[in-house]
């Protein structure tokens, strides 16, 4: 399992895909969705709420 490169911790497969939708489509380092959020100065639930909508237009990063 792949590990956050700003927290250590795991990253789950929508960690995976924010990483890519949101920084660059080729990454094969991640941020969680915690450190995702920090970065962009965002709370986290509007990543979450991203997430739902590009899984609702059938963004294929989000299973």
């Amino acid at each position: 399992m792949p590990k956050c490169i700003a927290c250590g911790e795991d990253v789950t497969v929508y960690d995976m895909g924010a990483t890519k939708k949101l920084i660059n489509r080729g990454a094969e380092e991640y941020l969680c969705i915690p450190c995702l959020a920090k970065k962009f100065k965002v709370e986290e639930s509007l990543i979450y709420q991203k997430i739902e909508e590009w899984r609702e237009q059938g963004c294929m990063l989000f299973p």
